[in-house]
């Protein structure tokens, strides 16, 4: 695709995403009994910790990346604070953690999502303290895991790297929305049906609205690791993304 078609393409999409105001995002500040909300957050502490380390050694070999590092984190950031309503208690927005597990792994993600979700939480409004735990298990350690196995698989099988990128970021989204469904459902069980016909009519209602949102999230990223790869491939070669021209 020609870049000025790319650039027109990535416009729109950022049009489509374009903020909507709304009562909250992610899930909510004391919506989660305590013992969901503490028993997410405790699940969270092992990929936090390994995330700490995988940033300490990344940076220590690889001090060019910094940059990129936190462009990984801003992309998180803006994707995720976009927010289309869907359900009480939450919302249905782009995540933004495929791209950064693409280039820096799955833990990494977990640490910068974390942040990512800390500043929404303190400064938007959007989530909360009590339910840090949850959002982050969901988008922060579940979305980058998927993103990148779904990464990792498709360049096994010699698929193209678009093709990669692509998949990598939309199913991290999608994956982050089936765990959120499955966290309220946990906590919100319907009187009749229990556990599944809750869990049924979350992943329903986030349905409608996410899949489209996760298809534009890989299409726009697709986009912009395009761009990176065009003016940092240097970086990208360190970090063994892209191959070496002989």
């Amino acid at each position: 695709m020609p870049k000025k078609q790319q650039l027109a393409l990535g416009l729109a999409l950022m049009i489509v995403l374009m903020p909507k105001t709304v009562s909250a995002m992610h899930i909510m500040e004391g919506f989660l009994p305590p013992i969901w909300a503490i028993s997410w957050g405790a699940l969270c502490i092992p990929f936090i910790i390994m995330g700490l380390f995988s940033i300490k050694e990344i940076v220590r070999e690889n001090p060019s990346v910094k940059l990129i590092l936190a462009m990984a984190g801003g992309f998180s950031f803006v994707l995720s604070a976009l927010k289309i309503p869907s359900v009480t208690g939450s919302c249905s927005h782009p995540t933004g953690v495929g791209f950064g597990a693409i280039l820096f792994g799955p833990t990494v993600m977990s640490v910068i999502g974390l942040i990512v979700l800390l500043f929404q939480a303190m400064l938007l409004a959007h989530g909360g303290l009590t339910t840090l735990g949850a959002n982050t298990f969901s988008m922060a350690v579940i979305g980058p895991v998927a993103a990148f196995a779904t990464y990792k698989l498709v360049k096994k099988a010699n698929g193209p790297q678009w093709l990669a990128v692509f998949l990598a970021a939309m199913l991290g989204d999608l994956l982050t929305y089936v765990v959120t469904s499955i966290q309220l459902a946990l906590a919100f069980p319907a009187e009749v049906g229990g556990f599944g016909a809750s869990l049924a009519k979350f992943m329903g209602i986030f349905a409608v609205t996410q899949i489209p949102l996760a298809i534009s999230e890989g299409i726009l990223t697709v986009l912009i690791f395009n761009a990176l790869s065009a003016h940092a491939k240097d970086e990208l070669e360190s970090l063994n993304i892209l191959t070496k021209e002989a």
